[in-house]
């Protein structure tokens, strides 16, 4: 198809056209020569999501900080922009100047005759290169660039506009032939996520990402089916007693999961897992039983010898959430030899956050948010369990980094006085509601979004995320008569529940209001003992004292067997794993017995 043509698709038409692998049928499962076995089946395929995004962040670190370029080429920036709009997670302009610099300089490379392509590059190159640049710009297609695009294409099409924008090797057909081509193209990347060759090591890498990415729509792990639904039961008399028997039986049965103070699969501990184990274990009243405080001496100890030259204290992975949980657990732990620790993790968490140093302004709807590590689009989920580590390292509530997350916090509001948002989806515009909630990130929602009839978008407010909005607003010193807190209270008050994450129950699935139950309710205990109302006064106007029914609800969701929980209707965000729900339920008992 003419690339002239392409571009008048709809976007998601191209995309899929270039994102659709070039495949060549295999005649019989491809055999590895070192075990004469064949290969891996699809169900052992690598986690293509996690390697792309490795990679991703090692191309992200990799951009010239002063043209924008990637390797300074114009094809190597090319496939790069490729790969990250057609990743996983569909890197966008909206996602910042590593995705916008690099459109800008692909415009700025154009010469008079429409060409874009390196400065010096052989006659033969320069259509090569053309044709990716206008792939690039059409798959991130924007008035900004239109005019650069157009002229583009008819260079193009006056030099053999038939060709495909990229010219992408062919992939095998055959689920294992495919499993085998990507473990032989991961084996030979450098532990960084970059790969090495002909094409220096942005180029080549870039090409290689090109390839997971084109394979991981037939590898990527298939949809599970939805858990059966089952009522929750009723919830318990909530006496202190009875809530510290809980405590202290829950805190038994998860020190008994530990392997010497690690938390995790067998022989793969897990650095975050670990750190919300302990912080929950430090919920056990004292004189803990020997088991429990050993668990925790041993789990802090591993912990603190995880922590990176740069400060950061994880194994690998979400890196945020590691270090934020490991500084509140040490903060718990109170030894004061881990104040060094702590203050070199609460840099790191500072440095995450989103500002001018990586080209965002103000203005950019992602300034002053965090997210996973230093390359995933920021959220609210990770920004208020940053923020609350900040604080509880010491950090003064005037802190830049407070007032840089007001930013973000308000644009994840759906209030259109305090939400500047118009953030382009789908050939849409999603723009701020009014009804006081909270979205996952500004635009973005795993509550699905509400579409209007002038044909705009709102992302839907649901219950966990506001109540993180309430904490992050209350860390970053909004008083209870700012206009702001006051509509997150009022969302708050009209969705009071604790039956589902409210906001979830537009969607089909009956189970899918239960997703992220037991995190919905620790963030509640957190945001509500902050706020420091004992009562809720409901849509009907029925008062909730909510230390009381929240441990009662949490108590009747114990397992009887052994005193741990999980989250039966909805394994998602982890909460089928007994260690994080029994967690989460731990702290949510301790907040409930804080009774002023």
């Amino acid at each position: 198809m003419n690339v002239l043509l392409q571009v008048l698709l709809p976007f998601p038409v191209l995309a899929t056209l270039h994102a659709a692998p070039a495949m060549t049928p295999a005649a019989k499962p491809a055999v590895s020569q070192a075990s004469g076995q064949p290969p891996a089946s699809p169900a052992q395929a690598p986690d293509l999501g996690r390697e792309i995004d490795t990679s991703l962040r090692w191309l992200r670190h990799a951009q010239d900080p002063g043209t924008g370029a990637y390797g300074a080429s114009v094809e190597a920036t090319a496939w790069t922009l490729r790969a990250m709009i057609l990743s996983p997670r569909r890197y966008q302009r909206i996602d910042g100047p590593f995705v916008e610099r690099a459109l800008q300089f692909l415009a700025q490379r154009q010469r008079a005759d429409g060409a874009i392509a390196d400065e010096g590059a052989a006659e033969a190159d320069v259509v090569r290169q053309t044709r990716a640049a206008a792939g690039a710009l059409a798959l991130h297609a924007d008035d900004t660039t239109k005019d650069a695009l157009q002229k583009a294409l008819a260079f193009v099409a006056r030099h053999g506009g038939d060709a495909p924008a990229f010219d992408d090797p062919a992939l095998p057909t055959d689920p294992q032939a495919l499993v085998a081509r990507v473990t032989e193209l991961l084996a030979k990347r450098g532990r960084e996520g970059a790969w090495d060759g002909a094409l220096g090591k942005v180029g080549e890498t870039a090409r290689n990402v090109n390839v997971l990415v084109r394979a991981w729509p037939a590898l990527k792990p298939a949809d599970s089916a939805p858990p059966r639904f089952q009522p929750l039961p009723a919830s318990e008399p909530a006496d202190p007693a009875k809530v510290t028997a809980a405590v202290e039986r829950g805190g038994r049965w998860l020190a008994a999961q530990a392997d010497g103070g690690k938390f995790g699969a067998p022989g793969r501990p897990d650095a975050g897992l670990t750190a919300m184990a302990v912080g929950a274990l430090l919920a056990v009243p004292k004189p803990r039983p020997t088991e429990v405080q050993a668990t925790i001496d041993a789990g802090i100890a591993w912990l603190v010898s995880l922590q990176k030259p740069d400060g950061s204290i994880h194994d690998g992975k979400y890196a945020n959430y590691a270090t934020s949980a490991a500084i509140l657990a040490l903060v718990r732990h109170g030894d004061p030899a881990h104040a060094p620790v702590i203050g070199k993790a609460r840099d790191w968490l500072v440095a995450l956050q989103v500002g001018p140093e990586e080209g965002y302004s103000p203005d950019h709807p992602y300034y002053g948010g965090i997210g996973y590590g230093s390359s995933e689009r920021p959220d609210l989920s990770n920004l208020q369990f940053a923020l609350e580590a900040l604080a509880a390292s010491g950090l003064p509530k005037e802190d830049a980094a407070f007032q840089r997350a007001l930013k973000f916090l308000q644009r994840c509001q759906n209030r259109s006085e305090s939400n500047d948002i118009a953030i382009p989806d789908g050939g849409k515009v999603v723009v701020s509601g009014d009804d006081g909630g909270a979205a996952y990130l500004p635009g973005q929602s795993f509550a699905g979004t509400i579409e209007l009839e002038d044909g705009r978008k709102i992302a839907r407010s649901y219950g966990s995320m506001t109540y993180a909005l309430l904490k992050g607003y209350i860390f970053a010193g909004l008083p209870r008569e700012d206009p702001r807190m006051k509509a997150a209270w009022s969302w708050i008050s009209k969705n009071w529940t604790l039956d589902v994450n409210p906001g979830f129950q537009a969607g089909a699935d009956p189970t899918a209001a239960y997703q992220g139950l037991y995190y919905y309710f620790h963030t509640m205990a957190k945001a509500l003992d902050l706020y420091g109302s004992e009562v809720v006064v409901d849509a009907q106007g029925k008062e909730h004292r909510w230390r009381e029914e929240l441990a009662g609800r949490v108590l009747g969701l114990a397992r009887k067997v052994d005193g741990a929980w999980t989250n039966e209707n909805s394994p998602r965000w982890q909460e089928g794993n007994p260690v994080l729900g029994t967690a989460y339920a731990l702290l949510t008992l301790e907040l409930t017995r804080n009774r002023p």
